[in-house]
């Protein structure tokens, strides 16, 4: 029985993608479904490229109802992947899936994390704190933004003249190259 994983994503989904290649040809695994809370996120389109179904929600239906944890529960999902997604997990899913939701966050954390530090945010305040490292860090999800237990961080030097978009194209060569494996190790501890 291949593992089964769904990728929750609010925008264009590079992460994603990396995810979705990864486990195009696997025999251990798959993606088997993409959500978002934006309709018009372009990971839907590469979902829709890996003929991987989609499904879209909002508000109401994520925080009020149980429909998204009856749809993972109904394809049998194994693992919870977030990858830019930008809402807080409610307790439902949460209790559906106790250290099965994963996160990705472009910072070493517990630095530069939280509520509304996401993207360029994060970048623009390692620069201004002048730190002399950043990185990722891929992380189970609880009830708060950004705080549940560490599972993997990479690092890099920030050079004298790195930018904004220098930092960012090393923090995503990261996130692009470790975030499918350490789905897959994941899924390889769960029986």
């Amino acid at each position: 029985m291949k593992k089964r994983i769904a990728i929750f994503a609010s925008g264009s989904g590079s992460n994603a993608q990396k995810i979705m290649e990864h486990f195009k040809y696997a025999d251990d695994a798959e993606v088997s479904l993409v959500l978002s809370n934006n309709p018009d996120a372009y990971v839907l389109q590469r979902a829709d490229n890996f003929e991987i179904p989609t499904h879209i929600f909002d508000r109401n239906e994520f925080y009020q109802t149980d429909n998204v944890v009856d749809i993972l529960k109904r394809l049998d999902i194994d693992l919870v992947v977030l990858a830019g997604f930008l809402w807080l997990v409610p307790e439902n899913l949460l209790k559906a899936y106790p250290n099965k939701i994963i996160n990705i966050h472009p910072a070493l954390l517990p630095k530069h994390g939280g509520k509304g530090m996401y993207g360029d945010r994060v970048h623009k305040a390692v620069l201004a704190a002048g730190d002399e490292e950043h990185g990722i860090t891929i992380h189970f999800v609880n009830e708060n933004f950004d705080e549940g237990e560490v599972i993997y961080q990479g690092r890099f030097k920030v050079e004298k003249d790195d930018t904004l978009e220098t930092i960012k194209f090393k923090g995503q060569q990261l996130e692009h190259l470790h975030y499918p494996k350490v789905v897959e190790n994941l899924l390889k501890k769960y029986h």
